[in-house]
């Protein structure tokens, strides 16, 4: 039987088939493996658990055609706008600019839900749902069955799920990776610690809880609550990040068998989606006291592993003024390691994060210069730095202007850091 019904009112599509591989393109590349309903006004896409993850209109009053809404496992709706493709890739690595509905550090993109029609898919999508249940008389089975477990993911459902999900991982993930980009920030969470070593005057991501390391029983509890929750959708999947802050502080034994439990259980191996790949944080102290045999043994996993350290500043008097608890020497070895991992191992890499404000001390960005373009011989493609505005909501064209500066002369890829949450 097809898995695409046509009347004059829609148009459902089961089960199609997207790309396999995230790809940076100036067009919109869905992955994976999805249901569609198409009408006149509106495309939404559906998630194998019968979940909207996916919407966009088709009216003159859409922005773009490329411009997409996506909803988050944390039910948050984020607008994808392509910014005028205009300086877009080159700030951050994508060709589509994430918008969001929570206060954030970007210093690009406008207010796109200010605007009504995007207003209207991210209020109305589900009444626009129940309308359509009106018109399903003579409708094949699987087609109206569809719809109505469509409609059963109700707003107040779906924000159901998004609680559930914070009462396995043990709280709303503040702040993610910026190294996720790559898969478009859709992995399995596992948390494995909380909290973090560093308790920065500066960070308004993170929270005061003392960095504790979750049991194994515990992670194993939870990477079985997980796949009961991600269900049908796991096929989806293929990446793994591990929570909380600075994972990279967990005994080394445990990281290890976490992922490698986590990858079987939860069938990574079996996705729709190629190219595997884990992300973590880690802090400078972490990061220097992880022994090599771990780096070792984390290079013979699937796909890559990205670790992504929180340097804010090679200055001292910068590191202080923050309240970070480190030395400029301790940011320095941290890079050179950094380098020397990126370097050696295939299937990692260090990335690290330096902060941006209008008002920081005068050595900050020479002293980062010092290290992304002095101390290396030459251009690398491994190894992004990521920058970091402090203030929120604040949009500024000095800050701008200096991470562009900054990008012309690293000899490293370097883009904004947006932070996201889950």
């Amino acid at each position: 039987m097809s898995n695409i019904f046509t009347s004059d009112k829609l148009k459902i599509t089961l089960e199609k088939t997207g790309s396999t591989v995230y790809a940076k393109m100036s067009f919109p590349v869905h992955c994976g493996i999805y249901n569609e309903i198409e009408t006149p006004d509106f495309i939404f896409h559906f998630n194998l658990n019968g979940e909207i993850f996916r919407a966009k209109g088709k009216g003159r009053d859409w922005a773009h055609p490329h411009e997409w809404l996506k909803r988050t496992q944390g039910n948050d709706w984020i607008y994808y706008s392509t910014g005028g493709y205009t300086g877009v890739f080159e700030a951050t690595g994508e060709y589509y600019l994430p918008n969001f509905q929570y206060p954030t550090n970007s210093i690009l993109g406008g207010h796109p839900f200010a605007q009504q029609e995007i207003r209207h898919i991210c209020e109305s999508w589900h009444q626009i749902l129940q309308e359509l249940l009106d018109h399903t008389l003579g409708w094949p089975d699987k087609f109206s069955s569809f719809l109505r477990d469509a409609i059963a993911n109700s707003p107040e459902v779906l924000e159901q799920k998004a609680h559930r999900l914070q009462e396995i991982v043990g709280g709303r993930i503040s702040v993610l990776p910026p190294d996720a980009r790559h898969v478009d920030y859709n992995f399995i969470p596992l948390t494995i610690s909380r909290g973090c070593l560093y308790k920065c005057t500066f960070c308004k991501v993170k929270n005061g809880t003392v960095f504790t390391e979750k049991t194994r029983p515990e992670i194993a509890r939870q990477i079985e609550q997980l796949k009961q929750h991600w269900g049908q959708d796991l096929v989806n999947y293929n990446s793994l990040f591990l929570g909380e802050h600075d994972a990279l502080q967990t005994n080394a034994d445990v990281i290890l068998l976490s992922i490698e439990t986590a990858y079987k259980e939860l069938g990574f191996a079996k996705s729709y989606i190629a190219d595997n790949s884990t992300f973590l944080f880690g802090s400078v102290t972490s990061f220097l006291n992880a022994p090599e045999c771990f780096f070792r043994q984390l290079n013979t996993f699937p796909g890559m592993t990205y670790i992504n350290i929180g340097l804010e500043s090679a200055d001292q008097e910068t590191l202080d003024r923050i309240g970070k608890p480190i030395t400029e020497r301790q940011v320095e070895e941290s890079f050179a390691r950094s380098q020397d991992i990126n370097d050696r191992y295939a299937s990692i890499e260090i990335t690290a994060n330096f902060i941006m404000d209008d008002k920081l001390p005068e050595n900050h960005y020479r002293k980062i210069l010092e290290l992304i373009r002095e101390k290396l011989p030459h251009v690398k493609p491994k190894g992004s730095i990521y920058f970091s505005p402090l203030t929120f909501n604040q949009p500024s064209r000095s800050r701008l202007f200096e991470f562009n500066r900054l990008k012309i002369m690293s000899r490293l890829p370097a883009y904004l850091y947006i932070i996201q949450r889950l």
